[in-house]
């Protein structure tokens, strides 16, 4: 079946010299994987490994056979031209991180249109304004609402937050963050893409991550292991 739609590029494996299985969240298909061959021909100018970047956000013609096999790819190009995300050394590190989170979280082939809408206008606000440290966490935190583990906020007197129950409470259990982790995960509910002024000292910053990352692995089966997370560590 020849298909249109718009997807966000996840990640793109090499396979052996010149081809690509990329792995795509597609608008009106979920998740989906596509193998391109010779992408890194300098003849197949129209499937150019250069698209297929992480998070990048592509308009792809795409032949479907829907057999749980590699999809392929007839036509493509860009749905937005990112301006700073490619060359801003802070950003491209971010967005590889986010990348993987990603890749790890979405596993659905189904389609989930109001999680793709939501990634492409962070991504696209995320290029178009100055870099503040606190975006991915403020993106993770915000994708848990399109996953289906948004943490319910709604006791703000509560002083543990249970991860496993996704809540709040006044009542302590071995899975129960302490006081002072509860205190730093409460602040991500504050954080404004209208006000660009950073809510976390560095400290912090990666004290909260590693708290998200945990929240991930415990609702979302067979998560692995973030291995872009040591670079973001070191850069904040």
């Amino acid at each position: 079946m020849q298909v249109k739609t718009q997807a966000v590029v996840l990640n793109a494996l090499r396979y052996q010299e010149k081809s690509l299985v990329v792995k795509c969240f597609t608008q009106h298909f979920g998740l989906k994987t596509y193998f391109i061959r010779n992408a890194f021909s300098a003849k197949n100018k129209g499937l150019n490994s250069a698209y297929f970047q992480s998070l990048n956000l592509l308009h792809i013609d795409a032949l479907h056979k829907n057999k749980a096999s590699l999809e392929y790819i007839s036509e493509l190009k860009l749905a937005y031209a990112y301006q700073t995300i490619s060359v801003d050394f802070y950003k491209n590190t971010v967005s590889i991180f986010l990348a993987e989170v990603l890749s790890y979280s979405i596993k659905d082939d189904l389609p989930n249109n109001e999680l793709f809408l939501f990634l492409k206008t962070a991504l696209i606000w995320f290029d178009e304004h100055p870099f503040t440290a606190d975006f991915h966490l403020w993106f993770l935190l915000q994708t848990t609402k399109y996953l289906g583990f948004y943490p319910d906020d709604s006791d703000q007197n509560s002083i543990y937050f249970n991860p496993h129950e996704g809540s709040f409470t006044n009542h302590f259990t071995p899975n129960c963050l302490n006081e002072a982790e509860t205190v730093l995960f409460r602040k991500l509910f504050s954080i404004s893409l209208f006000n660009l002024k950073n809510t976390f000292t560095n400290t912090e910053r990666r004290t909260v991550l590693k708290l998200l990352i945990a929240y991930y692995e415990i609702h979302i089966a067979g998560f692995k292991q973030v291995k872009s997370i040591e670079i973001l560590t070191e850069l904040f």
